[in-house]
C-alpha cells in the first residue's frame, strides 16, 4: 500500500464517505463534542496568556481553567438568551417591516423610479407578494437556534476535557507502550494543539473587535436588534470569504424595511463593509496570521462539505476541521499525498516529528510551510508547540 497511492485515494475516499454518513447520522451526539474539543483549544490559549500576566499568572491552572470556563459558560448563555428575545420581538415586528417596505415602493413609484408601464400592483406582486420575510429570518434564526441549544453540552464537555488534560500524557503512554509511538501520537497532538489553538484565539479576538465596532455603528444609526446583529456578524467571521457579507446582509435588509429609506440603508452598509475590510486587511493578518496551511479551493470544498453535514456550525468549525485532518495525514507517509493536496504551500523538511519508520509503520516527517499567504488565514505561527 506504500507504493499504491492510488488504492490509498480509493480508501480514503471510502473512508470520508462512510465517515461523513456518520457524521449526519450521529449529529446531535457528535456536533456539541466537537464543539467542545474546540472550545477548549480556546479556553486552554486564554489560560496561558492568563498565566502569563504579572497578577493572574500567580492564580494555579486549575483556577485560570475554572475562570474561563465559567466565562465561556456565561457568554454561551448569553448568546442564547439574546436568540431567543430577539427571535420573539423580530416575528412581532416583521408586520410592520412589510408595511414600510410597501410605503416604500409607493415612494418609488411617485419619485418615477418606476417604469410607468408597470402598475403599483404589478410591482407589489413580483415583490412584497413573493419574498415572506418570515420565511427567511426563520431560516436564519433555526440555524442559531439548533447552535444554542447545545451550550449546556457543549459547557458540560469542555469542563471535563479541561479537567481531563492533566492526565492525557499518562494515558496515551499506556495505551501505547509500544516503541515511540506515544511520543509521535503526542507530537502530532501537540502541533495540532499549536496551531489550532492559536488560530481560534487570536480569530476570537478579531471577531469580538469587529463585533463590538459593528455593535458601536448600529447602535448610532439606531438599528433594531444591534446587540444580535453585532454577534452575529462577529460569529460569522468565523466562516472564510463568505462569513463577511453573510453577517452584514441581515441587518443591512432588516434597516431597509425599519426606516423605509434606500440612502440610510446605503450608508449602513457602507459603514459596515468599511470596517469588515480593514478588520480583513490589517487587523487579520497581524493577529491571526498563517496558522493553517490550506488551499483557497480547500477551504471553500471545506465550507461546503461542513456546511451540508452540519449546517452554520459545520461553516464555522471547517476552517480547524479540515486543519486537524491535514496535520494528521502530514505525520504519516501513507496519507502524506492527502495533506499535500490539502496545503496551500509545501515544503519538505526532515525533523519536523521525532518519528522513523520503525515507530510507526510508513511515518517519514513533513513539514507544511507556507512561504506565501496561506488561503484565508495568512502567515503560518511561528510559535513552539505548547
Amino acid at each position: 500500500m506504500r507504493d499504491a497511492p492510488f488504492l490509498n485515494l480509493v480508501l480514503a475516499v471510502a473512508l470520508t464517505l462512510m465517515t461523513g454518513w456518520l457524521l449526519v447520522v450521529g449529529q446531535a451526539i457528535v456536533l456539541p463534542i466537537v464543539m467542545a474539543v474546540i472550545a477548549v483549544y480556546v479556553l486552554t490559549t486564554a489560560s496561558e496568556v492568563m498565566g502569563r500576566q504579572p497578577v493572574l499568572g500567580r492564580l494555579p491552572g486549575y483556577v485560570r481553567h475554572l475562570v474561563v470556563l465559567l466565562v465561556f459558560t456565561a457568554a454561551l448563555v448569553g448568546f442564547a438568551l439574546v436568540i431567543q428575545v430577539t427571535f420573539t420581538q423580530l416575528m412581532s415586528a416583521l408586520p410592520r417591516y412589510q408595511a414600510n417596505l410597501e410605503v416604500l415602493i409607493e415612494r418609488l413609484a411617485d419619485y418615477g423610479w418606476i417604469e410607468d408601464n408597470q402598475t403599483l400592483d404589478e410591482i407589489v406582486a413580483v415583490t412584497l407578494e413573493r419574498v415572506n420575510l418570515q420565511s427567511l429570518f426563520l431560516r436564519l434564526f433555526s440555524g442559531l437556534t439548533s447552535f444554542s441549544m447545545n451550550v449546556f453540552l457543549v459547557a458540560l464537555y469542555a469542563a471535563f476535557l479541561l479537567g481531563e488534560r492533566r492526565n492525557f500524557s499518562q494515558k496515551l503512554a499506556a495505551a501505547l507502550p509500544a516503541g515511540n509511538q506515544a511520543e509521535v501520537t503526542s507530537q502530532i497532538v501537540e502541533q495540532i494543539n499549536t496551531r489550532i489553538g492559536d488560530y481560534l484565539a487570536a480569530k476570537t479576538l478579531v471577531n469580538v473587535i469587529l463585533a463590538a465596532v459593528s455593535y458601536a455603528i448600529l447602535w448610532w444609526m439606531d438599528v433594531d436588534f444591534a446587540l444580535f446583529w453585532a454577534l452575529l456578524i462577529g460569529l460569522f467571521n468565523y466562516i472564510p470569504y463568505l462569513g463577511g457579507p453573510f453577517g452584514v446582509a441581515p441587518p443591512v435588509i432588516l434597516s431597509l424595511a425599519q426606516w423605509g429609506d434606500p440612502w440610510s440603508t446605503i450608508v449602513l452598509c457602507g459603514l459596515l463593509a468599511f470596517v469588515q475590510t480593514v478588520i480583513g486587511t490589517i487587523l487579520d493578518p497581524k493577529l491571526v496570521g498563517r496558522q493553517v496551511n490550506l488551499s483557497p479551493f480547500v477551504v471553500m470544498a471545506a465550507l461546503a462539505i461542513w456546511g451540508a453535514l452540519w449546517g452554520l456550525p459545520g461553516a464555522i468549525l471547517a476552517v480547524p476541521m479540515t486543519s486537524i485532518i491535514a496535520i494528521v495525514c502530514s505525520a504519516f507517509k501513507p496519507t502524506q499525498f492527502v495533506s499535500v493536496l490539502l496545503a496551500d504551500k509545501v515544503e519538505q523538511e526532515a525533523g519536523t516529528f521525532s518519528m522513523n519508520a520503525g515507530s510507526i509503520e510508513g511515518a517519514e516527517p513533513l513539514a507544511m510551510h507556507a512561504t506565501g499567504r496561506a488561503g484565508p488565514t495568512g502567515p503560518e505561527s511561528s510559535s513552539p508547540p505548547r
